[in-house]
């Protein structure tokens, strides 16, 4: 019995806990998106958010081609000061 106990320990320490933190910074970087952030979407868009709503941001990916996102498909938020390293 002790050595399932064991693996279970090990198991939490390197596994569990580590995503229960990564999830709980990427939701606080969700929450704090605001207007003007450079975000990256699950697909790969990376864009301008234009605005912001409780569920969704609309993001400006090129001037006058704007889409809606859910916020909980956004994998990346820059701060509006960071410039991309190609531009």
């Amino acid at each position: 019995m002790a050595p399932l106990i064991l693996i279970f320990v090990i198991f939490y320490f390197l596994l569990i806990r580590p995503q229960q933190r990564r999830m709980k910074t990427h939701q606080a970087m969700i929450a704090a998106v605001k207007k003007n952030d450079t975000v990256v979407t699950g697909g790969g868009l990376i864009g301008k958010v234009v605005k912001v709503d409780e569920h969704e941001v609309e993001v400006e990916l090129a001037p006058s081609v704007r889409v809606k996102a859910l916020k909980a498909t956004l994998t990346e938020v820059r701060p509006h000061g960071v410039k991309p390293a190609n531009d």
